[in-house]
């Protein structure tokens, strides 16, 4: 047995892969992306930045690509379990207009207490019994982007271990 190439299988490893457009909407089929995205991913299978430019441009100009749907696709999905700096951070990631994040971040400030306490909810659904475990809400809900004030009003004071006393957690 050989493991030498046919002339079928070195003929089909001749040709030339998908165009460009076509990886990008098969990208954009997936889910949204930037065009920062989109250049990003298809940068090493463009032999011309030109050629690259030009075929997100034709996308962009059917309304394949479109940094409004990106953000509103981002909010969708990840509002329910992160705050506002978080998305804000992710929207900046993919590359979008300052203005666009903007906007996406402003709409998010509106339910940010009652998205922050749902999420504290589904997650612990009790107050912490000290001050360790306190600290354990609290680090939770920073770490996914939620607003200090906010985890202030959304995280129960410890009832055990004198909490109340203590004055760095009385703010």
């Amino acid at each position: 047995m050989s493991w030498q190439r046919s002339g079928d299988d070195a003929a089909r490893s001749a040709r030339p892969g998908p165009s460009l457009k076509a990886r990008a909407l098969r990208l954009l089929a997936q889910r949204e992306h930037s065009r920062a995205e989109l250049e990003r991913k298809l940068q090493a299978h463009a032999d011309d930045p030109a050629a690259l430019a030009e075929a997100l441009d034709a996308l962009q100009a059917r309304g394949f690509i479109d940094e409004a749907r990106v953000a509103d696709s981002v909010l969708h999905r990840r509002a329910e379990r992160v705050g506002a700096a978080r998305v804000r951070a992710e929207l900046q990631t993919k590359g979008l207009a300052t203005e666009v994040v903007a906007e996406a971040v402003a709409r998010l400030q509106d339910t940010e207490l009652e998205r922050a306490q749902a999420l504290w909810q589904r997650k612990f659904g009790a107050p912490a019994t000290d001050l360790a475990g306190r600290a354990r809400q609290v680090r939770f809900l920073v770490a996914r982007g939620f607003a200090a004030d906010v985890v202030r009003r959304v995280v129960p004071r410890a009832v055990a271990g004198g909490a109340e006393d203590d004055p760095e957690l009385a703010a």
